[in-house]
């Protein structure tokens, strides 16, 4: 808006104002004249400016709703550009600052964007009788406090008619408690995308699974900032935490492990408000593995030890004990690792139920098997990680292509410790033919790690040089390396 456009609007407000137009005419001008969304014609015939209609929502709301200046801005433009959709609790703090109905500040474009619910309370709101406020000035005090829309202050009335306009209170603030942006029907869609997305990053481009993540997580955030039951708020959360959990995951994947930190920490949140232990515990795992793959093993194990206090039905208790046993074994700890993956074999045949998402967050015989491979390794006993680890691939199929990549890995890396060079080639094949899209950040690190034990062995020849220089130019050519080009 340029000056000559405010100082316009200003002479308008103050002619109208002086020819004794009531607020509705002045509101109706401004909107015909500047073509004005109708929170912003609002806001300036209450004589308010962005902060200071802010401020005057934060004290009536007394700061449970604490807008900025420019987020009003946004609600005010919406649904235009670079405009945000007002919830309906703010909708009726506004109104209450300007003095006017949650109705009035909607018009047929706000409705037409409007989900079904919201759009039920805005005209119940407006189906009940008016308290004829009047606009406050712009240094006038606002109301104390907030009410859900339909529910006024004292109007004066007394008698029957202030009983009747109390019961028509309570009606009114029944319908808005009962109202909610989502039904049942939409979460339990949410959760079954979240399943979606949990098995898709198994076998599909990690990349375009996390961005198809995010959008998912970005959606359900939305939604919970409006309004649904305590139940259905429960049920939000406890998606979002799965999904930030995911993305925490993914994130340390594709080689930034720090970014991962940050949405398991928002994922621990969810967790917290949706008060779901199993949700709690994969989180847990998922800063344990984040720990783990960026050097901090004591962290992993504390995040582990942490997690198993939260595990109930499924594998989660596995996947958490397992990961102690990865962790102590790159300590060197050999006691600690064979009793961290005692009490892994123990979860899994006490494990009963569904893991709630699967995919990513379970662990099933397979994941096991590569898991106690792996530390058996590490341990010394490489013959016991190469029969583990042989038996895994013979006995079971997965779908899970990270998981099966380490798990030939660690058989390669069984092999060479063994002093069969031959046969760590074989193994390794299918691991060299992963396409660079799934070449993950753990499974680079494996395998520069096997590049640098072939060569502390002499590297078995010319047929060990040309491994090693399979091996280097394969991570060289990583999920990591390429996810600025896939994003």
């Amino acid at each position: 808006m340029t000056r000559s456009q405010r100082q316009a609007i200003r002479e308008l407000i103050a002619e109208m104002t002086a020819l004794g137009c009531r607020r509705e005419e002045v509101v109706a001008q401004l909107r015909h004249d500047f073509r004005m969304r109708p929170r912003e014609a609002y806001r300036l015939a209450a004589g308010l400016t962005l902060d200071q209609s802010a401020a005057a929502v934060t004290e009536a709301t007394g700061g449970s709703q604490a807008p900025e200046g420019s987020g009003i801005a946004k609600v005010e433009k919406w649904p235009g550009p670079s405009s945000r959709r007002p919830s309906l609790s703010l909708l009726g703090a506004l109104a209450q600052v300007y003095g006017c109905e949650v109705a009035d500040l909607v018009d047929v474009a706000d409705l037409r964007e409007m989900p079904a619910a919201d759009r039920r309370v805005v005209h119940a709101g407006a189906a009940s009788p008016t308290a004829g406020r009047e606009a406050p000035q712009a240094a006038s005090a606002p109301p104390a406090t907030s009410a859900p829309p339909g529910v006024r202050g004292t109007t004066g009335d007394s008698g029957p008619a202030l009983v009747r306009q109390a019961a028509e209170e309570a009606a009114a603030w029944a319908g808005w408690a009962e109202a909610s942006n989502v039904g049942p029907v939409a979460v339990e869609q949410l959760l079954a995308d979240t399943r979606a997305r949990a098995e898709e990053y198994l076998v599909q481009d990690p990349a375009a699974v996390f961005l198809r993540t995010r959008a998912l997580r970005d959606r359900v955030f939305g939604l919970l900032q409006g309004h649904q039951s305590p139940a259905q708020a429960r049920d939000l959360y406890r998606c979002a935490g799965y999904l930030c959990a995911l993305l925490a995951w993914m994130s340390s994947d594709l080689g930034h492990p720090r970014e991962g930190e940050t949405q398991a920490r928002t994922g621990w949140l969810c967790a917290e408000l949706a008060d779901q232990p199993d949700l709690r515990a994969w989180v847990a795992s998922t800063q344990s593995a984040i720990a783990l793959w960026d050097g901090r093993l004591r962290d992993a194990i504390q995040h582990a030890t942490r997690g198993s206090q939260y595990a109930t039905n499924g594998t989660v208790a596995t996947f958490l004990a397992c990961q102690e046993a990865d962790a102590w074994s790159l300590l060197g700890a050999a006691g600690e690792t064979r009793q961290a993956l005692e009490r892994a074999a123990d979860a899994q045949e006490r494990a009963r139920g569904a893991d709630p998402v699967g995919g990513l967050f379970r662990c099933g015989e397979f994941r096991h098997a590569n898991y106690r491979a792996s530390a058996l390794l590490r341990t010394g006993d490489a013959a016991g990680a190469r029969d583990t680890a042989q038996a895994a691939l013979d006995t079971y199929s997965t779908l899970s292509y990270g998981t099966t990549a380490q798990t030939r890995i660690t058989l390669a890396s069984a092999h060479l410790a063994c002093r069969d060079t031959e046969a760590v080639r074989s193994a390794l094949n299918p691991v060299l033919a992963l396409p660079p899209d799934q070449r993950l950040a753990p499974l680079v690190e494996r395998m520069r790690d096997l590049g640098r034990d072939l060569a502390a062995r002499g590297g078995a020849g010319a047929a060990g040089v040309q491994l090693r220089t399979s091996i280097a130019d394969w991570c060289a050519d990583s999920a990591p390396r390429r996810l600025p080009l896939s994003l």
